[in-house]
């Protein structure tokens, strides 16, 4: 038995459709895959940016406890090398400085590490506060690669 011409042109026409139906589909998908991975991203520098910032803070607040200590700060007692244990206290400095290890490691991570340089008259004192930030990523391909950075930051200031 012959079909009239239009039912065999309808047809193929399903199965034209579907095709359509399933690319769309198929680019939808690609496309939802694409800003899941823009989110991911985007979380991940938001949380380097707020260590950047608890960094910055952390540093003012050293400063902010050696302008209250000035005697001690002008007698080099805040001037430490580098290091990432908590000092031992016992003095105003060195309580001041065990409680802003900890800060840094609370808010930064284990891997904080703390300097304070001090030198010249007025005395200028220079805290860096290095950590290691798992969580930053360089999109460009030409910085440091996502868990393997280390960030520091570093602020002077007059005493």
């Amino acid at each position: 038995m012959n079909r009239p011409h239009g039912m065999a042109r309808r047809a193929s026409a399903r199965g034209e459709i579907l095709i359509e139906v399933l690319i769309a589909i198929l680019i939808l998908g690609v496309g939802l895959l694409g800003v899941a991975a823009m989110q991911a991203t985007a979380l991940r520098n938001n949380g380097s940016a707020m260590q950047r910032s608890q960094a910055a803070t952390q540093i003012q607040t050293i400063f902010d406890s050696m302008r209250a200590n000035r005697t001690s700060a002008l007698a080099g007692a805040y001037a430490i090398s580098r290091t990432c244990t908590a000092p031992s206290g016992g003095t105003l400095a060195g309580n001041d400085l065990s409680s802003w290890i900890s800060a840094l490691q609370t808010s930064l991570g284990s891997a904080a590490c703390g300097t304070i340089t001090c030198s010249g008259s007025p005395l200028a004192c220079t805290v860096k506060v290095d950590w290691d930030d798992s969580h930053a990523t360089d999109a460009s391909g030409t910085g440091v690669a996502a868990g393997n950075a280390t960030y520091s930051i570093s602020a002077s200031a007059q005493l």
